[in-house]
């Protein structure tokens, strides 16, 4: 028999993994605090947490660790009723190590496999086909479910036991950053020089320094179009992470440490509601540089 799956938060990026396990034949049951939301993703919607109790699996996909608490453990909640459980849970969401080892924990204690599986992409990439997951916790229980992961992503990678899989995503996003402040740097350098931001950006999505993920910004730092994929508030949560993994770790961070103040400088702008791609700006700013937007198509590596 197929496996009955829950789905919990159907934001941007919850929504749009959902609708790739019910284009994959997975219809999975929906339930989101907002339920228009839950309706829009065309699954069958839950009318509460308390619903999903009864799948075989849970996803999960939320903002904060104070979000994930509160739909497994507050009224109502998820894991609140031990002679109902689901037998797997999987979260997406992007949480501390710490947040997270509290959850596995407690079901342990409820006899739930627990596996951390955090996300690298935004809404696009997920429809695009694109999305990669890193996976960890207990090994059977990731292989009992790596077709449903195999559905939401391109790639999917089994990392380790317990929480490790939650440093892999802090990485991941300090390298995000890091990144995204070099290419402001680089770009605003060649167009104060005199090159167009579309003709250095092609030249170097067709070299080798180019990646998809920097074509996939190109439009963005084009256009100046800074519709939010992922806020400055968020990346400077991840950044905070990272530097105390670092700090625990005995890891010295110098690139990451100046990048996070570029990132707290951004927030505090004022501009906490658009894209963490307004560091751009903030270079061309610093630079005595008024960007204009530039009316020339750009490939995002993504379109069909």
């Amino acid at each position: 028999m197929a496996e009955a799956v829950g789905w919990i938060g159907a934001g941007r990026m919850g929504a749009a993994m959902a609708v790739r396990l019910l284009a994959a034949g997975v219809p999975p049951l929906v339930w989101n605090r907002t339920r228009s939301k839950a309706e829009a993703t065309g699954c069958p919607v839950a009318s509460d947490v308390a619903a999903l109790r009864s799948c075989d699996v849970v996803f999960t996909m939320l903002s904060t660790s104070a979000d994930l608490d509160e739909v497994l453990f507050g009224d109502g909640g998820l894991l609140v009723d031990p002679s109902s459980v689901p037998e797997t849970l999987i979260d997406c969401s992007t949480i501390s190590p710490e947040s997270s080892a509290l959850v596995r924990s407690a079901c342990l204690a409820l006899g739930v496999d627990f596996l951390a599986a955090p996300v690298s992409g935004n809404g696009k990439v997920v429809k695009s086909g694109n999305l990669s997951i890193a996976v960890s916790g207990p090994v059977l229980a990731y292989e009992r479910v790596s077709d449903l992961l195999g559905h939401i992503a391109r790639s999917v990678t089994y990392v380790g036991e317990g929480d490790v899989s939650r440093l892999v995503k802090i990485c991941h996003n300090l390298m995000l950053g890091v990144v995204t402040q070099c290419m402001a740097e680089i770009t605003v350098l060649a167009e104060k020089g005199g090159v167009s931001r579309a003709a250095f950006l092609e030249f170097l999505n067709g070299s080798v320094m180019g990646s998809m993920f920097t074509r996939y910004k190109s439009p963005a730092f084009v256009h100046l179009d800074y519709t939010p994929t992922f806020t400055p508030v968020l990346l400077r949560k991840d950044f905070d992470l990272g530097l105390a993994a670092g700090h625990e770790l005995d890891v010295p961070l110098p690139l990451a440490a100046l990048t996070a103040q570029l990132v707290q400088q951004a927030v505090s702008s004022g501009r906490v509601t658009e894209d963490f791609a307004i560091l751009l700006d903030q270079q061309a700013a610093a630079s005595g540089l008024t960007l204009k937007p530039e009316d020339t198509p750009v490939d995002d590596g993504l379109s069909s």
